[in-house]
């Protein structure tokens, strides 16, 4: 046995320069900030090490110095590799400067490269980043002019197009963890999350280099539990107590939360409630695209009040929250705290996580939006000047089933009044985000379109919905005018038919009765049936295809009501203000085709959605069926004799 405690100082001495340098810590959790210090200092003293190399994730730092930005010293670093650089801003403002090599990489990417290192590879093949500015015809993930190296490539495999990002050798790997034995094994009861401590520590040690880890107690050789030990002691070289323990706080809000650890559970009854302002109207308006029994990720900022609402709504139990970095299930966190789970069911390595989202494992995501453009281009890396980096948004945008952007419609100083079911601006935000060209692609619109991926963009004031044609205007709030709160406060037009008003609910702070909507309790009121001219009538007004299960049970409802006519009927739907999924079009017609053939006599439809019309007739012509999709309800009417 060998005793690897040592002072950190004396640990941060074996580092030279030129190393490459791979940091854990997810926003502001799970950070060795004891490590960052020490480094800071020894090279603010001695001015060594010089030239290293930072790859890391997710941004690990407060944004004002803490973590990862303590190494913004000029000559402490000569290259980053990071997901994220708006929690190392004079990291980042010298990269802008060209002061230092820099490249923005998928944060899913980056993870998912340390297992490749880990393993001898020479890097990692994968679709993430595909029509995005890590595309090399797009960039290729270089933040700036010096920067000529390229470490992404695009390669086609079997017809099909794929990135290549090339791995890079690792140095040394700070970690963190919790208890270490004298011997190196490192356990993390008391860590929110796990991050890639372990696939860090192996990329490390398999080059030839150091591990160090930061933990906040030593324990008895022996005494951590086989399963419990999280990275083993052959893979450590040197263990660091913080000193002082305050350098080894969950985040930067919390010294400590047993909740967010998974060492009690705390009752959810008596979370705080969201006050209604614009970002509680936004997060109310996006859960009702939450899929039950699926699984959903939310990102920081307007999105992370979902998981708020979901628990106030009651709707938590039947839908599996989850975030990029680790956590399964439970109520997640914010603030600080993003990215940990208040109740979690469990916490897998972030690796895992984004290996289960990159191969479809994830139903919806809602992330937060910069900038967006005509073509639904999303922009939430690079703009106002500021290099802030993808983080995950771009591995997790691409590979969800389902994407809602939400955001406010302007930033900076927005002032509105809820009131009346809806709401007044009451002051506009300095900044538009609807602009015509967003400043980098983040999320490729066009890529999105071809691959029939259902996107949403929710605002305050209105909703947009992705089509062929652009953004299509599919919902909007009592009080705005489209003139004057819409157009004048964008850099294009959109597409607009006939938006239906946004459900009242969202602007009350009552009770919305939303697992209600979810679980289509009261689809059965949408349907009516004249016995003596032998019509069924379904008002899909506003209603909206999110998943599957949302047609099966509009099937189980049709069926039954069908049923009680004792007769094949002739069906009239009303689809005004009707949303169907990009990629649940086929399977609605096929219960088109179901009903036809087992309950219909005849049907017909209408909606003033040009692209419904065109996407329900083409699904419907697949499958030799005559569309009659009418674009007014008198059209309909006509069609199966009834008076208007």
């Amino acid at each position: 046995m060998t005793d690897k405690v040592i002072g950190a100082e004396e640990a941060i001495a074996l580092i030279r320069d030129n190393d490459v340098i791979t940091t854990t810590g997810f926003v502001q959790s799970c950070i060795p900030e004891a490590l960052h210090a020490a480094l800071e200092q020894r090279f603010v003293e001695t001015g060594s090490p010089q030239d290293l190399t930072l790859i890391m994730c997710a941004g690990a730092g407060d944004s004002k110095g803490l973590g990862t930005g303590r190494l913004h010293h000029e000559r402490l670093l000569k290259r980053v590799i990071a997901a994220n650089f708006g929690r190392m801003p004079k990291v980042a403002e010298a990269a802008q400067a060209n002061k230092i090599w820099g490249y923005n990489l998928p944060q899913g990417v980056i993870s998912q490269l340390y297992r490749a290192c880990a393993a001898g590879q020479p890097g990692l093949f994968s679709k993430v980043g595909l029509h995005t500015y890590v595309d090399p015809r797009l960039g290729g993930g270089k933040v700036n002019a010096v920067t000529e190296e390229d470490i992404v490539k695009l390669v086609e495999v079997e017809g099909e197009e794929w990135l290549f990002y090339k791995a890079t050798k690792i140095d040394v790997a700070f970690i963190r963890g919790t208890s270490a034995d004298p011997s190196g094994n490192i356990s993390m009861e008391k860590e929110p999350l796990t991050l890639d401590c372990l696939a860090q520590a192996m990329a490390a040690h398999n080059n030839g280099g150091i591990v160090i880890v930061q933990v906040e107690r030593i324990v008895e050789q022996g005494s951590i539990k086989p399963k419990d030990v999280k990275v083993p002691g052959i893979l450590v070289d040197c263990i660091v107590v913080a000193d002082p323990p305050e350098m080894h706080r969950m985040n930067y809000g919390k010294i400590y939360d047993p909740a967010l650890s998974g060492e009690i559970r705390v009752p959810v009854e008596g979370m705080p409630k969201m006050p209604l302002n614009p970002r509680k109207i936004i997060a109310r308006r996006a859960a009702f695209e939450l899929p039950p029994n699926g699984v959903v990720n939310l990102g920081v900022g307007a999105p992370d009040g979902v998981a708020a609402i979901a628990n106030e709504e009651r709707v938590t139990p039947y839908i599996t929250l989850t975030t990029e970095a680790g956590a399964v299930g439970g109520v997640l966190a914010g603030g600080s705290s993003f990215g940990s789970s208040a109740n979690a069911h469990s916490i897998l390595d972030q690796n895992q996580m984004f290996d289960f989202y990159d191969g479809g494992g994830l139903d919806l995501t809602c992330l937060g939006m910069a900038e967006c453009d005509a073509e639904g281009n999303v922009n939430s890396s690079r703009f106002g000047g500021r290099l802030n980096g993808c983080g995950g948004f771009i591995d997790i945008s691409q590979n969800s089933r389902a994407v809602v952007f939400a955001g406010t419609f302007t930033a900076g100083g927005l002032e509105v009044e809820i009131a009346n079911d809806g709401l007044k601006i009451v002051k506009e935000g300095r900044a538009r985000k609807f602009v015509r060209a967003v400043e980098q692609i983040t999320f490729s619109g066009s890529f999105a379109l071809e691959r029939s991926q259902p996107v949403i963009y929710v605002t305050e004031r209105c909703v947009f919905q992705l089509t062929p044609g652009g953004l299509e205007l599919i919902e909007l709030a009592r009080g705005i005018d489209i003139e004057k709160d819409i157009l004048a406060q964008m850099d294009f037009e959109p597409v607009i038919n006939k938006p239906v008003p946004m459900d009242r609910r969202i602007f009350n702070d009552d009770p919305m009765d939303l697992l209600s909507d979810l679980l289509n309790l009261k689809l059965w009121e949408r349907v009516s049936y004249d016995a003596d001219r032998n019509i069924l009538f379904l008002n899909l007004e506003g209603w909206s295809v999110r998943k599957k299960s949302d047609i099966e049970d509009l099937t189980k409802v049709l069926i039954d009501a069908c049923e009680k006519a004792g007769k094949r009927v002739n069906a009239v739907v009303n689809h005004d203000g009707c949303r169907i999924a990009e990629d649940l079009y086929d399977d609605y017609a096929d219960m088109i085709q179901y009903m036809l053939e087992h309950h219909y006599a005849t049907t017909t439809r209408y909606t003033t959605s040009t692209f419904m019309r065109l996407k329900m007739e083409q699904a419907l012509n697949k499958r030799g069926l005559a569309p009659h999709i009418f674009e007014r309800a008198d059209e309909a009417h006509d069609a199966v004799g009834i008076e208007s």
